[in-house]
């Protein structure tokens, strides 16, 4: 079951730049049904009742990423699961971009 999150009030912050999902046997590159490689992006969850570091996956390297950014996070959902005695809940989003422009190098 896919549980959409509601992101309106939230602030994302990256706490790291985006990373390769790979497959844990054979170390390749995960990807996703369309092909496309599978990035993780560990953020920072604030809202008005605190924060939390969930990881994110998305299809595609997302630009301008980098740690203390903060981010826009579309289309974010909740999947739980279990497995065996292990359960816990997976993160995916549609997209995940700077919510400010870029600043220029100086």
């Amino acid at each position: 079951m896919k549980l959409p999150i509601d992101t309106t009030g939230m602030t994302f912050l990256a706490a790291g730049p985006p990373e390769p999902v790979l497959d844990y046997e054979s170390k390749t590159p995960k990807v996703d049904e369309n092909g496309a490689p599978l990035h993780s992006v560990q953020l920072v969850a604030l809202n008005d009742g605190g924060a939390e570091v969930i990881s994110v996956k998305v299809a595609g390297q997302p630009k301008g990423v980098s740690q203390g950014t903060t981010v826009k996070v579309a289309g974010l959902v909740a999947t739980p699961w279990s497995m065996g005695d292990r359960s816990g809940v997976a993160y995916r989003a549609d997209q995940i971009e700077p919510s400010q422009a870029s600043r220029s190098a100086s």
